[in-house]
């Protein structure tokens, strides 16, 4: 089975700077190079992501970090500026998400996991379980119209793996060399790869690929699992 994105408009919607790099970038590739519109939203600052030796201004560090690592991509870029490990699911930042997903207008919406490890991951994707629905809603105020119909969702992977079973996967053996580099723009991350509280992303980022490749017979994976709600799943 091969799935093909022509004529979709795909959103990451994640909670930090570095997040779509780790668990989707190779899709939203894949995606691109299939004809589609791509796009990343990216909900908190990363402004608390500091290395050993401290970056001053690091949310605007990391917002230079994103739109490099975005136009590699061709994606667009859309920025929540919520602080880290801040961010909640409440009604001023479901109406955030709302314009986010309306500004976009996408066809399938990739999110975190909801068990996944960062109460940062969690909050966003109660948020667009949340707003996956009422960005479509015509009784949900906003600047912007609402969309025809809500988008599909489907949950990455978690971050390491733990406790997510694969719904699918998708290879993304082809677009390896393209998630690498757009992770190598993170570099205020990369350099916390030896802090106790981290881990190197690259390292990491390059097993997990492997690892989901390996359980599917290629040479790297992403995998993702439908969002099993009503007018939430498309058939591909």
């Amino acid at each position: 089975m091969r799935l093909n994105f022509n004529g979709e408009t795909v959103l990451a919607i994640v909670a930090h700077p570095d997040d779509a790099e780790l668990l989707c970038a190779g899709t939203l590739a894949r995606a691109r190079n299939d004809g589609a519109r791509v796009a990343i939203a990216v909900l908190c600052q990363g402004d608390k992501g500091q290395p050993a030796e401290a970056i001053a201004d690091l949310a605007a560090v990391r917002r230079q970090e994103m739109r490099a690592a975005a136009a590699l991509l061709d994606a667009q870029l859309l920025l929540g500026e919520q602080p880290d490990s801040g961010l909640v699911d409440d009604l001023p930042t479901r109406h955030l998400v709302v314009d986010l997903i309306r500004t976009v207008r996408p066809t399938l919406v990739l999110a975190h996991a909801p068990n996944d490890y960062h109460a940062d991951h969690r909050a966003a994707s109660s948020l667009v379980e949340a707003t996956s629905w009422t960005c479509a809603s015509n009784g949900w105020d906003s600047r912007l119209p609402p969309l025809d119909a809500p988008p599909a969702v489907w949950w990455m992977d978690t971050v390491g793996m733990h406790e997510f079973e694969p719904g699918f996967y998708v290879d993304v053996s082809d677009t390896m060399a393209i998630k690498e580099r757009m992770l190598q723009e993170h570099g205020s991350q990369l350099q916390r790869g030896g802090d106790g509280d981290f881990a190197p992303l690259l390292d990491l980022m390059r097993q997990q690929a492997g690892t989901r490749g390996m359980q599917c017979g290629v040479a790297a994976a992403e995998c993702f699992r439908p969002h099993l709600s009503f007018k939430r799943v498309s058939a591909w």
